[in-house]
């Protein structure tokens, strides 16, 4: 049985660059974090987990480190940081970071030493390769952010590999040196008071060691990526990689009260695997179940039923509904059936992450091409696979720049920002914002919602989704209709009492044998 507090804990996911500037430079910083530490304890957030803030040239907003024991002066400086720490620490928050362990910047003193000569010490921490006979790259490998994976560098005439952009080359993770430089990183910000990681890519450390060209993707169509023409066989989720993860698990198990989650975009049963190699309640990777599966009952039950019964019970599930680089939940679904994934996210068994401003509903941007500052949305213009629309500044009042920033900000807000932020919707007694408050306190009061066992039901209906969460004898019944028309349930026999719908219009409503669900609404009852 899970004991570990981390399978209670409500996880809230920080974009840092847009959620709040406190010295007006347009972008958001550790200060403007620490400004809003009172907003996130209210809502009822156990833990925040920073986007990264290490010190960086910014080709990819941080995910480019050039010095993994430094912040990045537009965000702070280690003075800013401790005290940040210490004041999330004081209101029992705790923060963790993002880690980018399979890359790091071009402009990363490791990198310079190591393009710099055939014989620096240093060469053998990137992957390198020397061109074919014919003087083309080494293989077939792709980048994730268009065109091929190898670069050419001019004065060694060697190819460096990059998964990901140009200035990110990937280190070499069968070198004993890196693997121990990077354990010594995790070490020093733990020792600094941080309470865990979320581990980027985590799925990519190792490559293929014999560098063969990974076949093509059968399914793939031109409106897809390049990346995705091929099966990444290869350079995905090799066995070295998930045997590395549980080396960088028991790093953070040096340490108490640490967890490590790890960003992977994979199948069922890959996921489940990955519990049982790591094997430590301090560990879970990710499930974008919510954001991959078509938005249906019959095929969210499926997965959920199925993914909790073989998670177990030793082991905590995880569930996002959106991301710095997913399109914002209430922008795919709308309004209606994003409260709803909202109500589900937060009553499954698990382990919610929630991402900065999903609480308001917060829409995609739309932002015009030449105003475009993700380089993937640079990389590949003419395709909408840029990350910018989902990564908007934080909407805090309808001031003129959303009460994020006195001046213009570094990304546009959405139109609605005067209707859609957190001043206005905390005076909403039916809004997004109350909603999300009104299911966690719940979820933090109701011994069956905090850790009770989830036991699947089954009304044969196709629109109708609905579990109990069970605690000795009490027990929690979540409804979900995914359609937008009434529906009927016959309710499980008990005495059932609403206590919560998704409209925020229904309280402490004794039901009879059956009930109505309205389209797209999502209820909570109490077994009495």
């Amino acid at each position: 049985m899970v004991d570990n507090k981390w399978g209670k804990r409500i996880i809230y996911q920080i974009y840092p660059r847009s959620f709040k500037d406190s010295n007006g430079d347009g972008i958001g910083d550790l200060n403007g974090i620490a400004e809003k530490l009172d907003y996130l304890k209210d809502l009822g957030v156990d833990a925040l987990w920073l986007s990264p803030i290490y010190q960086s040239p910014m080709h990819d907003f941080g995910y480019d480190i050039s010095n993994y024991y430094d912040i990045d002066p537009i965000f702070g400086n280690l003075s800013d940081f401790d005290s940040l720490i210490k004041k999330a620490h004081g209101k029992d928050i705790k923060v963790l970071m993002d880690f980018v362990p399979n890359h790091t910047s071009f402009e990363h003193p490791w990198f310079r030493q190591s393009r710099s000569s055939e014989d620096n010490p240093k060469r053998d921490w990137y992957i390198w390769k020397p061109p074919k006979k014919n003087g083309v790259v080494p293989n077939n490998w792709l980048s994730q952010f268009g065109g091929s994976a190898w670069e050419l560098d001019k004065k060694t005439h060697e190819y460096y590999l990059h998964t990901f952009d140009v200035s990110q080359p990937d280190l070499n993770w069968r070198n004993p040196q890196v693997v121990e430089e990077i354990l010594n990183v995790m070490r020093h910000w733990m020792k600094k008071g941080v309470d865990g990681f979320r581990v980027d890519v985590a799925y990519y450390l190792f490559k293929d060691p014999f560098f063969r060209d990974e076949p093509r993707n059968p399914l793939y169509s031109e409106h897809h990526m390049q990346y995705d023409s091929l099966l990444h066989i290869y350079t995905i989720a090799l066995p070295e990689t998930l045997n590395m993860l549980k080396k960088l698990n028991n790093v953070v198990n040096e340490f108490d009260d640490r967890f490590m989650v790890c960003e992977i975009y994979t199948f069922l049963h890959e996921i489940v695997n990955l519990y049982k190699i790591v094997g430590h309640q301090s560990f879970a990777p990710f499930n974008f179940s919510f954001i991959s599966l078509p938005w249906n009952a019959t095929e969210q039950k499926k997965f959920i039923d199925e993914f909790d019964e073989l998670v177990g019970q030793d082991y905590y599930p995880t569930y996002v509904l959106g991301n710095h680089d997913q399109s914002r939940i209430a922008a795919k679904l709308g309004e209606g059936s994003a409260r709803t994934a909202a109500l589900l996210q937060l009553t499954l068994r698990g382990v919610p992450f929630i991402y900065y401003g999903e609480e308001l509903g917060m829409r995609d941007v739309e932002i015009p091409e030449e105003k475009a500052r993700d380089p993937m949305a640079v990389n590949m213009k003419g395709f909408d696979f840029g990350r910018d629309p989902q990564r908007t500044p934080m909407q805090w009042d309808a001031s003129r720049f959303g009460g994020f920033s006195d001046v213009e900000p570094w990304l546009p807000l959405e139109k609605e920002f005067k209707e859609r932020n957190v001043a206005s919707e905390e005076k909403d007694n039916k809004s997004f914002l109350n909603l999300y408050k009104s299911v966690i306190k719940l979820r933090k009061t109701r011994k069956s919602l905090e850790e009770g066992k989830l036991v699947p039901l089954d009304f044969k209906n196709p629109n109708v989704l609905g579990f109990v969460r069970k605690e000795k004898e009490e027990k929690t019944l979540i409804l979900a209709n995914f359609s937008q028309e009434e529906q009927i349930v016959e309710l499980p026999k008990s005495s059932w009492r609403t206590v919560l719908s998704t409209k925020l219009d229904v309280e402490n409503r004794k039901e009879k044998d059956q009930i109505l669900l309205r389209p797209s609404e999502g209820i909570i009852l109490f077994s009495e």
